[in-house]
């Protein structure tokens, strides 16, 4: 691959392919404020969700360590934080300005919604207007970090788009590149072969403890999770169980070694190279968990056709089912369908999806981007005190 990619060179060095001045609410019950400044200011996004008030734990240390990663993810320029009280909105914003971007952080306890929506705004508009002058400026492809899920899989996903995904973690990888996969229900019965590619016995240790404790929840609730693992859609498309699922999926995980096993929404410090990410296997969750962790560009292969996007890290969707081509096109953004017709052959299928990864770095909106999905879900462990 010849052609020469461009980004956003950050403080702390770190590479990003968007531009984005967020405003993060630490707390539900500041989303409203943040929705007001995104109003009123052009070219910031809020990030609204449904949590941060009265956890504990291990449950409060992951709240933190996504609202952080979210605000230090590469795509994002500026960050203004805003919660209910200042000490958790001291500790996020403190947490962001480590990487050297501009951060400012308001407390609407003690001052009301009005007098902060008046001060972030100023705040929003400096921000934004200093970032409409950042430059891309040359980067190379081992300074990307890149994340990876399916979603809505059906037979044609273990056939096609997740091999051809699979054909560009490994290139990837061997660029130098830092890659993420995650969807630990989704490993169920092919967990033995992620375990065996891990670098060394400390990684297989921790990844199996992670899947072990995954399958000792699940049975500690005395469930069956036929209809949620595989899900309806997934059975429907021809997937009937757990293991041909996770067979698939890992798939799309390459041929290369694991090495390391992350905590949700960790960032990697082994250096770069393929991660294995403990995370849900809803999309949405997943690829919030992996913006956090640093992935600025996510690949989705799907089968059936799935719509999710990211406000912060653009999600290229890839399908190789010809009836998604054509019943889904606006949300495709790489037809490998001609895997299956045998008009390509693998190799093809990913000089195809790397085309397009250099095209979106540069610029180029993915479908998601263009249709306005920016889902954003935080994962919550327990229920609140």
């Amino acid at each position: 691959m010849t052609k020469q990619l461009y980004g956003y060179r950050r403080e702390n060095g770190d590479v990003g392919i968007r531009n984005h001045v967020i405003i993060l609410p630490v707390d539900d019950i500041s989303n409203t404020a943040c929705e007001a400044v995104a109003r009123n200011i052009q070219g910031v996004m809020s990030l609204p969700h449904a949590y941060g008030r009265l956890q504990y734990g291990k449950d409060l240390e992951l709240h933190f360590r996504t609202m952080i990663g979210t605000g230090s993810n590469a795509n994002v320029a500026a960050v203004i934080v805003i919660g209910i009280e200042p000490n958790w909105t001291k500790v996020i914003a403190d947490g962001i300005a480590k990487t050297g971007k501009p951060v400012a952080s308001f407390s609407i306890e003690g001052t009301g919604d009005l007098e902060i929506i008046r001060q972030a705004s100023w705040k929003a508009k400096e921000f934004v207007q200093w970032a409409s002058e950042l430059q891309r400026e040359p980067i190379e492809l081992r300074e990307l970090k890149v994340s990876i899920k399916c979603g809505e899989s059906d037979t044609t996903t273990g056939l096609g788009s997740c091999p051809t995904v699979g054909q560009a973690v490994d290139r990837l990888v061997d660029a130098g590149a830092t890659v993420f996969f995650g969807e630990t229900s989704e490993l169920t019965g092919g967990e033995h072969l992620i375990a065996d590619r891990c670098a060394t016995s400390e990684v297989r240790n921790k990844f199996m403890s992670i899947y072990d404790d995954y399958i000792t929840e699940i049975k500690s609730q005395g469930v069956d999770l036929l209809g949620s693992q595989p899900t309806q859609g997934n059975i429907a498309g021809g997937l009937s169980t757990i293991e041909e699922k996770a067979l698939g999926n890992i798939e799309k995980t390459g041929c290369k070694p694991v090495i390391g096993a992350l905590e949700p929404g960790e960032m990697p410090q082994n250096g770069p190279g393929l991660y294995f990410m403990d995370t849900s296997s809803a999309a949405a969750e997943c690829i919030t968990l992996m913006a956090a962790g640093g992935a600025v560009l996510h690949f989705f292969p799907t089968g059936q056709g799935n719509i999710i996007g990211n406000p912060i890290e653009p999600v290229i969707k890839v399908t190789a089912n010809p009836k998604t081509v054509n019943t889904m096109s606006e949300h495709i953004d790489v037809d490998c369908s001609g895997l299956l017709s045998r008009e390509i052959n693998l190799t093809e299928a990913g000089d195809l999806l790397m085309d397009y990864l250099c095209r979106v770095v540069n610029g180029r909106l993915t479908a998601a981007e263009a249709l306005g999905h920016k889902e954003f879900v935080m994962t919550k462990l327990y229920r609140s005190a």
